[in-house]
């Protein structure tokens, strides 16, 4: 009898320390494959337009962005929390912290992936783009108003991200290095941006597909197509959003990357509510944009890009803006980053002065 207890009591002990030893595995996996970090840009900026009458300083200094962040990876799962500290400028609604990126992803296999919460939109190559890898103080023209940063149609500020689902994956491996040949993304969101649930009965649907037929290189297509609603004067009014882009990037040492973006679908400011509830419309429906940027490096900590820029906002000449950019980045050290821009307009679309110039100077660092 005495013995039989001596071995239910070892029995008891080892369950015991295996119970310990497997509570202590789960808490490393999620302790090794968890990583915290952050980055803040500061930005001093200058222009010489002709202002007109408008209230407005021809120099500013401004903190662009305060970001702090959360990666891991557990098990077959990877997860993302990004906060924006800084909020949007020059709104009373959006001020202090918010939430950018909230997702999960399921991500056992290479040629399918399924994520859900709030992330990018799947539109475009330099959409998903961090800020740090960009080259220039921020987006091009078509991307932050075709791809839902700060939306053509209306929507508040999203850092083009949306709440939804998207499944992904990557085909065909090459044998002679680590690419695949071909790249598929489908996503349906809310189409109402950051933060916000959705207002109408239909959702966005957002593809994307690519080939990669060399090292660094992807060539492709994205489509979207979806509906944003909003009140104006007490009515609920909604406008089309559907949208096409073709491109290429290939990004190394060197920089090569353009993509064209054309859109359909009213601005919520084209419409016009009477007292009686009456909805009418002005203005195109109609806008499109395209950029072109080459980097190239000089030495290890300095790469030098330009850029070609362009947006229409009505899909015609007399609402184009150019500019045209050259930005030198220099890197102290992996994680700290100045870079010098300057950049030349000529906006059609302004009523004022069309032609001048603009100059930024920002600081990148990030721990």
């Amino acid at each position: 009898m005495r013995k039989f207890i001596l071995l239910i009591g070892g029995l008891c002990l080892l369950h015991h320390s295996k119970a310990e030893e497997n509570k202590e595995k789960w808490w490393q996996n999620i302790r090794q494959n968890t990583t915290f970090g952050g980055y803040v840009v500061g930005k001093a900026a200058f222009n010489d337009q002709d202002l007109d009458s408008k209230n407005e300083s021809h120099s500013t200094f401004d903190i662009r962005l305060i970001r702090l962040y959360v990666n891991g990876k557990m098990w077959d799962f990877k997860y993302g929390l990004q906060i924006d500290m800084t909020g949007v400028a020059g709104t009373s609604a959006e001020k202090g912290a918010r939430v950018l990126d909230a997702w999960a992803e399921w991500s056992r296999y290479s040629f399918l992936s399924i994520k859900f919460g709030q992330f990018k939109r799947g539109f475009t190559f330099e959409n998903p783009m961090n800020p740090w890898d960009i080259g220039f103080g921020s987006n091009s023209q078509a991307i932050n108003i075709l791809s839902g940063m700060n939306d053509r149609v209306g929507e508040h500020s999203s850092s083009g991200r949306d709440l939804g689902l998207q499944i992904q994956g990557d085909l065909f491996k090459s044998s002679k290095d680590a690419r695949h040949w071909l790249h598929y993304q489908l996503g349906v969101y809310n189409g109402q941006g950051i933060n916000h649930s959705d207002r109408n009965n239909h959702k966005d649907l957002i593809g994307g597909l690519w080939i990669s037929s060399l090292k660094d290189l992807c060539i492709g297509a994205f489509g979207w197509t979806g509906d944003y609603s909003k009140n104006v004067s007490g009515k609920k009014i909604t406008v089309d959003r559907n949208r096409m882009s073709f491109g290429l990037k290939y990004e190394s040492h060197w920089t090569v990357r353009g993509e064209y973006i054309t859109s359909q679908g009213h601005k919520i400011s084209d419409y016009h509510v009477t007292d009686d509830g009456t909805a009418t419309v002005e203005g195109s429906d109609k806008a499109d944009g395209w950029y072109a940027t080459v980097g190239v490096p000089i030495g290890n900590q300095c790469k030098i890009y330009g850029k070609w820029d362009v947006y229409r906002d009505s899909k015609n000449s007399d609402t184009q803006k150019s500019i045209y950019n050259l930005a030198v980045n220099y890197y102290f050290f992996r994680n700290l980053k100045l870079q010098a821009q300057y950049g030349f307009v000529e906006d059609k679309n302004y009523v004022g002065d069309k032609h001048y110039n603009i100059g930024e100077v920002q600081l990148y660092w990030r721990f």
